[in-house]
């Protein structure tokens, strides 16, 4: 399979995370960031780091992007394999970008 070709900051956003980059990965977001994990809501950085620290980076996950999609209003989709210590299987990542950040992740069965 062909890697998927993913748009900035998302792009970065991935590399981060796959690299258990934490700084990088909590710096990818606006300061007023927020994260939606199957309708578990963490918004700001220091939310969104305890829920990482234990089921995201803290859990060593690994995504595989195979499907990327781009809309109208600037979102984009990645659906792919989601591999870590925390939870495993094909997941859907949406983006609301605002700028050069991620103002929104949300999460979903891919």
């Amino acid at each position: 399979m062909s890697e998927v070709e993913i748009p900035e900051p998302v792009a970065s956003f991935v590399d981060a995370v796959n690299r258990h980059d934490e700084a990088a990965f909590l710096d990818a977001f606006t300061e007023k960031g927020v994260v939606d994990d199957w309708g578990r809501s963490f918004a700001g950085r220091a939310e969104i780091k305890g829920w990482s620290d234990v089921e995201f980076i803290g859990s060593r996950g690994v995504l595989t992007p195979e499907e990327v999609t781009v809309c109208g209003d600037g979102a984009v989709t990645v659906v792919g394999d989601w591999r870590s210590n925390h939870a495993n299987g094909r997941s859907k990542f949406v983006f609301a970008v605002e700028g050069d950040r991620i103002a929104k992740m949300t999460i979903r069965e891919g």
